[in-house]
């Protein structure tokens, strides 16, 4: 009789373990795929900004510092590898790209040229699409992030090597307004 209460203990705590396994195994999936989703939005901005480049370069020629920075940032974002390089990368691209809608500001032609604000238009859209698939990403980081630190999943995530995610956090040059002289 005492051995069906072990066998029946042990085979209550193998089921413990496998579905505590079975959801770090999917909570692990949900954050690739949030951060796919990312993937997609930034790749989708990525393509706009060559045109938006071009587009203020007819007008704004002799701003090539900022027109340099843009497309510096995108370079960089091609190069990264992982998506903390890619979370870096964007943070940059994200500024640059604010210095240059600040420097639109000043050139009344270009911000009434259609190309122009078809092309803004588009990135501002995009950029809600990042940001909304950022906060999911971050939630879903959240939730992986708990079940791996907390009591008694904590013990099963180390047993099987599950490791804590990195947040999308913008970095804190990102939180400033830009500053553009003329």
């Amino acid at each position: 009789m005492q051995w069906y209460v072990i066998v029946g203990l042990i085979i209550v705590l193998a089921l413990a373990v496998a579905g505590i396994y079975n959801s770090l195994i999917s909570l692990r999936n949900r954050v690739k795929d949030s951060w796919a989703q990312i993937d997609v939005q930034l790749k989708r901005r990525f393509d706009l900004i060559p045109n938006l480049v071009n587009t203020v370069k007819g007008y704004a020629s002799h701003e090539k510092e900022t027109l340099d920075a843009v497309i510096s940032a995108r370079n960089k974002f091609t190069q990264a590898t992982t998506p903390t390089e890619e979370m870096e990368s964007n943070n940059q691209l994200t500024s640059a790209l604010s210095r240059l809608f600040a420097l639109a500001e000043s050139y009344p032609d270009l911000k009434a040229n259609q190309n122009f604000l078809s092309l803004q238009d588009e990135l501002s859209k995009t950029e809600d699409k990042i940001s909304f698939a950022r906060q999911f990403y971050n939630d879903t980081v959240l939730m992986f992030n708990n079940k791996v630190q907390m009591f008694p999943s904590n013990i099963v995530a180390n047993m099987f090597n599950f490791k804590s995610e990195k947040f999308f956090e913008i970095e804190e040059s990102s939180r400033e307004n830009p500053n553009v002289t003329f």
